[in-house]
């Protein structure tokens, strides 16, 4: 199946990566932008409240896509953006429609997104198991179950996880294709 990568600038830009990045270009995975330097566009207790200006946004972008070309990437075949934490508003929003981009986002309902957390943030941590269930249960009870889903998951997780929820991928995507699921591309499903 395809996956879609949203890498941050600093990802894009780091030699110890470029041999996965280029793998993932020709396996014909999408290659998406998150950020050049993963900021924080909005405070976390009053996210209607920027913490960057639009020229810092723009130019942070930009830089992003500037390092996605020196993989052959160009901003016309990658139009979706991923912000980065998960986390803007509608003057974010607003931006990035400037720029011709369409911001996406993973879709609530599950704790897929939670695969970064280790044991040491207490109450936020959540074991792959925990997240497993979490995406499972969700098929399970939801209306239309996972149809049209975004799952959200970390190409790269902290040392300190030893409990890696990509080693439980192949079995989430057994177990959701024995339920009847398939799998598209993000260009297929968004378009």
């Amino acid at each position: 199946m395809k996956a879609a990568f949203f890498l941050t600038g600093d990802f894009y830009r780091n030699p110890a990566f470029a041999r996965e990045i280029r793998k993932l270009r020709k396996a014909g995975h999408y290659l998406g932008a998150h950020s050049d330097r993963h900021l924080l566009y909005a405070d976390w207790a009053k996210r209607d409240s920027l913490l960057v200006s639009k020229e810092a946004f723009t130019a942070d972008l930009l830089a992003n896509y500037a390092q996605m070309a020196r993989f052959g990437i160009k901003k016309e075949e990658a139009l979706f953006f991923l912000p980065p934490y998960e986390w803007y508003n509608q003057t974010i929003a607003d931006w990035t429609s400037d720029l011709g981009l369409t911001l996406i986002n993973y879709t609530p309902g599950t704790l897929s997104h939670a695969d970064y957390t280790f044991p040491a943030l207490g109450k936020q941590y959540r074991t792959s198991e925990v997240i497993l269930r979490s995406i499972l249960d969700h098929e399970q009870n939801a209306p239309h179950g996972l149809n049209g889903f975004l799952l959200l998951l970390h190409i790269g997780t902290d040392p300190a996880r030893t409990d890696k929820f990509y080693h439980h991928l192949d079995a989430l995507l057994t177990e959701l294709k024995l339920r009847g699921y398939q799998f598209v591309p993000l260009e297929a499903l968004l378009r």
